[in-house]
């Protein structure tokens, strides 16, 4: 039987409802509450519209105020120490803080605060803010925007599949702000909060949840293909049945590593790489889902169904 799934809906709606209520909210005409309740009218209607054209599973936790990488730096505790106030509290300016930088800001270390790097994500013409890791750099589940919206959305009666970005590819697209310091090694301690989002999720009535491995399709050494088997055997134990999504390029050398991952479905994308078909279809075992990525999500004009 064939699901229709969706790895994620554009956020900013047909009118930039969401980038108006921003601006609004950066300039201090709206409050907090006023921006909160124009995402969750967004979410609503993103979710109705999925549900009317048949997809199967709603995305939840493709929503952000900002970028997706950004929102799990909030949610791992990744906060620079320049935007850490004094109470160590994290909120919706904390992210705005780290997305914009802020002139006056009350934080530990001064008035003004420089925000993250910006850079492209991957090959596309979108953006996200840089993660920063130090070389003790510790991880706490700090952000619980994932489980309100999954909260939100089976109020509403929808059958939904949460998406995390996987703990490697976050790691690949932070940076390290010591020398002589491999992210890498930051691994270990970064699983355990895998192991708990998707304990939650699970006792959240959660059946799938997306992994997105977009990385899988880059030139990785040996040292990064081994993380992955290491880290999935771990994630393995966990609850939920997990979907690692590949996108933006076909997996190349990577087709072993990402159809031997001990998960329960991978992801692949067939509008940039529909050759390797074929060779997914030799590695994948027999009992893995395999999702195929058949909708154009660059292009701007209608996909002909």
């Amino acid at each position: 039987m064939a699901i229709a799934h969706n790895l994620g809906f554009p956020r900013i709606e047909r009118d930039r409802e969401l980038k108006k209520g921003l601006e609004a909210y950066w300039k201090g005409d709206i409050d907090q509450a006023a921006l909160e309740k124009i995402g969750k009218q967004l979410r609503a209607t993103h979710w109705q519209l999925q549900k009317e054209a048949g997809v199967d599973l709603l995305p939840v936790g493709d929503f952000a105020w900002y970028d997706q990488v950004l929102t799990h730096s909030l949610m791992f505790g990744v906060i620079p120490q320049r935007h850490q106030n004094k109470e160590n509290s994290i909120s919706l300016d904390t992210l705005f803080a780290m997305a914009r930088g802020v002139s006056n800001h009350a934080c530990n270390c001064g008035i003004n605060t420089q925000a993250l790097e910006m850079t492209e994500w991957f090959d596309t013409n979108y953006h996200y803010l840089v993660p920063e890791f130090a070389k003790d750099q510790s991880f706490k589940l700090s952000w619980q925007q994932l489980f309100d919206e999954v909260f939100e959305a089976k109020a509403l009666g929808y059958n939904v599949k949460p998406i995390i970005i996987g703990p490697l590819t976050y790691l690949w697209l932070g940076k390290a702000k010591e020398a002589n310091f491999d992210k890498l090694d930051l691994l270990p301690n970064l699983l355990p909060l895998y192991g708990q989002i998707l304990q939650k999720l699970s006792s959240l009535g959660i059946e799938w949840v997306q992994i997105d491995e977009p990385i899988l399709g880059l030139d990785l050494s040996q040292r990064w293909k081994s993380a992955f088997e290491t880290a999935y055997n771990l994630l393995a134990r966990e609850p939920t049945k997990k979907l690692v999504a590949t996108y933006f390029s076909g997996l190349e050398d990577n087709v072993g590593l990402a159809c031997g991952l001990p998960v329960d479905g991978l992801h692949v994308d067939l509008i940039r790489a529909p050759e390797q078909l074929s060779t997914i279809l030799d590695h994948l075992p027999a009992y893995k889902i395999l999702s195929l990525d058949v909708v154009n999500g660059r292009n701007v004009w209608c996909a002909d169904l």
